[in-house]
């Protein structure tokens, strides 16, 4: 089991927050209105543990937008919420003129959208901040419990599920939804690796003026 430290768990925190951010300037830009999103908590888990939080938490179905990922590390990326959720967040993003019956037509289009956003979002910063390129498959968008939506699909044995909470707010409804990173054990490993030279790299002190003059030589008189 692939653990994070406390300071990996906040770099962590702080790279995905980050991520958000620039998926809620995009949304608001497509709602014309605010949006807030965050990330509270972060964490790994085995998949049957995912799959019983979520069991436990959402007694009705889930919808799920799904996109693959491949760069140094590797994996499924799912944004999850509640499908009772689901006409509410279309219709946000389409807007209220429209009947239930042309939301109904357009919300697989539009949970692609709202999810291509704040995955990318998240994965994309990620990734540029940890000085990494990664190629993002288009958005699927899949539904059933928790378990269907977590399954294995790629027969990676030693999968586990970079588990994030995210509370988000739009058009002043709040909605409660998940980011789960799936990734297997040498992927994982590797994003630990690339957090150590974020955080060494934070940690860094910065030559000073002196020392900088020192390197270079005397300015000149």
């Amino acid at each position: 089991m692939v653990e994070l430290t406390d300071l990996e768990r906040d770099a962590l925190t702080e790279l995905v927050n980050m991520g958000v951010g620039r998926a809620a300037t995009h949304l608001s830009r497509m709602v014309s209105d605010q949006v807030l999103l965050s990330v509270p908590s972060v964490d790994i888990v085995s998949r049957d543990a995912a799959t019983e939080f979520l069991t436990t938490r959402e007694r009705s179905g889930l919808v799920a937008v799904e996109q693959q990922f491949q760069g140094s590390f590797a994996g499924r990326a799912l944004l999850i919420f509640p499908e009772a959720n689901s006409l509410e967040l279309a219709r946000a993003v389409l807007g209220s003129e429209l009947t239930l019956a042309e939301i109904v037509d357009l919300e697989q289009d539009a949970l692609a959208e709202i999810g291509n956003i704040i995955l990318n979002g998240c994965l994309v910063v990620i990734a540029n901040t940890l000085k990494d390129r990664l190629s993002i498959s288009l958005p699927a968008v899949l539904r059933g419990s928790g378990g269907n939506i977590l399954q294995d699909k790629n027969g990676t044995s030693d999968e586990l599920v970079l588990f994030l909470y995210i509370d988000f707010s739009i058009r002043s409804r709040s909605i409660r939804g998940y980011i789960a990173l799936l990734m297997g054990v040498s992927s994982l490993e590797s994003l630990k690796l690339l957090i150590h030279g974020f955080i060494d790299g934070i940690a860094a002190p910065a030559p000073s003026v002196e020392a900088s003059r020192n390197q270079h030589g005397a300015d000149p008189l």
